[in-house]
């Protein structure tokens, strides 16, 4: 069975949709469906916004519904010029890019004695995404890169380009290295799938609204793709 995260209702709501027999249990005030997509066994769940979030939420997955993967479908701000709105990003590794433990003489990033900064995704995964997307979106572009994770929302250019320097990611978001890391922990694969809905920039407030739909239907094609496609 495969976990679906998405953080927001705007990014799980058309999933659900697709659901056949859809039985719906709340824990930890998450909503989690369990049912079919396209013949396949999936549960679906709202996290919340954060880190926080999207680690229980990934841990109550593996507890409650023993998933076999779980993948983290969403949005996020670019950090890199070619990588436009509506393009996919396909997380290669994640990294949070909000934890400094240097003082102790860690790499930024890196989590103190967990022995490992980032945390790689399922390859297998990745390259059935980027498939799937060229198929589910040929209009758009697909990157795989580094994913930065952190309980902030990057809306300033300076930020951007402290997290592009210190990390160079393919972009920015609030959940998928924690995600990654409960999949770590729990030795399952993981994909973070990110639809790009802003530059993460001065300009993220601005787009952020107009271009969020458009980055979700992408983000959703994707995953109905991926799911017939398993």
């Amino acid at each position: 069975m495969l976990g679906i995260i998405g953080a927001m209702e705007v990014e799980v709501k058309e999933l659900r949709e697709m659901m056949e027999n859809p039985q719906a249990q709340t824990v930890a005030g998450m909503t989690f469906y369990q049912g079919t997509i396209k013949g396949k066994e999936v549960v679906v769940v709202r996290s919340g916004i954060g880190k926080v979030n999207a680690g229980i939420c990934s841990q109550i997955l593996v507890d409650r519904y023993q998933v076999e993967g779980i993948i983290n479908t969403g949005i996020a701000g670019s950090l890199r010029n070619e990588i436009n709105i509506g393009d996919i990003v396909l997380a290669t590794v994640a990294v949070q890019h909000d934890v400094d433990a240097t003082g102790f003489g860690y790499p930024l990033g890196e989590i103190p004695q967990m022995g490992i900064k980032e945390f790689p995704a399922d390859e297998k995964l990745r390259v059935l995404a980027e498939e799937c997307s060229k198929k589910a979106n040929p209009d758009i572009q697909v990157f795989c890169g580094r994913v930065a994770s952190g309980d902030q929302f990057i809306s300033s250019k300076e930020k951007k380009n402290w997290i592009q320097d210190n990390f160079d990611a393919y972009c920015t978001e609030m959940e998928g290295a924690a995600i990654a890391q409960a999949a770590y922990l729990n030795n399952i694969p993981y994909l973070v799938v990110r639809a790009i809905s802003d530059k993460a920039d001065d300009s993220a407030n601005m787009d952020y609204s107009e271009f969020e739909a458009k980055a979700v239907k992408n983000s959703v094609r994707l995953m109905a793709a991926m799911i017939e496609a398993l």
